[in-house]
């Protein structure tokens, strides 16, 4: 008898340990998997996205390529000008938001760039500093990848898109409007009412407008002004801690032993409420024989 009970409470004693290491097992493998909500950060949006009318920059380089000649002649190489925009968005989070803040100003100085748009928001402790910089494309890469050195980097991208097209219909826009002007301006000369003067005085002033709307958008592909875009957001908040062995276990060791305490007390309150359920059926069981025998 005795040993039948000792089997038994070794037997429950076993069953306990083998839920309360899987509970354990189960807890840390997650502190690995799933991500720590008091880190995390969304940084998929675009501040700039929200902004309009933000300055466009365009740089040139030569592209060299092979063109067939007549035979019996070399071919001859060709370097037409390519007009192309390139963007670089770096978003990066600091715990030392003023020291680097001046970091990326004297980095900024230090390559000869320039801020084409700032905006500072937020109080102290979730501040943001966002950046438009214009940086001349041979130092394009050099200042990109010392803006990444400051801080701690969240989201990095550059695109590059082809403008020659662009600017070409742009080059073919203004031939045709100075052609029109031209055309408009003999027509002055010439003898009419004076309501076509009218007309005709308007048409040119639209022209001109149009030749001058037309001229601002050609000076951004102006080699003088020629700049690739760094678009840079930098987020005030802690930085991530690489958090230990020994914390990891101690987290799930607590989380265990709160979560099987619980299960220990269900189980007990399960077996509690079946026995008392068997008492009553029991109970009810014996009423029902005396009720019987009454009846007899």
């Amino acid at each position: 008898m005795m040993k039948s009970f000792k089997a038994r409470i070794w037997g429950l004693v076993r069953w306990a340990s083998l839920v309360f290491l899987v509970l354990f097992i189960f807890r840390f493998i997650y502190g690995y998997v799933a991500p720590d909500g008091r880190q995390s950060g969304d940084y998929s949006n675009d501040f700039f996205e929200s902004i309009s009318n933000l300055r466009k920059n365009y740089a040139s380089e030569k592209v060299q390529f092979k063109s067939q000649g007549i035979q019996h002649q070399p071919d001859m190489a060709v370097s037409p000008s390519q007009k192309y925009e390139k963007t670089a968005s770096v978003k990066t989070k600091s715990s030392h938001f003023e020291q680097d803040s001046r970091q990326i100003a004297a980095q900024t100085e230090a390559f000869k760039a320039i801020v084409q748009y700032e905006q500072a928001l937020g109080l102290k402790g979730s501040r943001e500093l966002h950046l438009m910089i214009g940086v001349n494309p041979e130092a394009f890469d050099s200042f990109y990848l010392a803006v990444q050195k400051i801080g701690v980097i969240r989201a990095t991208q550059i695109t590059k898109v082809d403008k020659t097209n662009e600017y070409r219909q742009l080059n073919a826009q203004k031939a045709s409007l100075l052609k029109t002007l031209e055309s408009l301006n003999e027509l002055k000369s010439k003898p009419g009412p004076i309501t076509d003067l009218v007309a005709l005085h308007d048409k040119i002033l639209e022209t001109e407008g149009k030749l001058q709307d037309l001229g601002v958008e050609l000076g951004n592909f102006d080699t003088e002004n020629e700049f690739c875009t760094v678009k840079l957001s930098l987020y005030e908040g802690a930085t991530e801690k690489k958090i230990s062995l020994i914390h990891r276990v101690r987290v799930a060791l607590e989380w265990t032993i709160h979560y099987f305490t619980y299960l220990v007390f269900a189980a007990l309150g399960v077996l509690c409420g079946a026995f008392v359920l068997l008492v009553i059926i029991d109970r009810l069981k014996v009423i029902s024989k005396i009720a019987k025998k009454l009846e007899e």
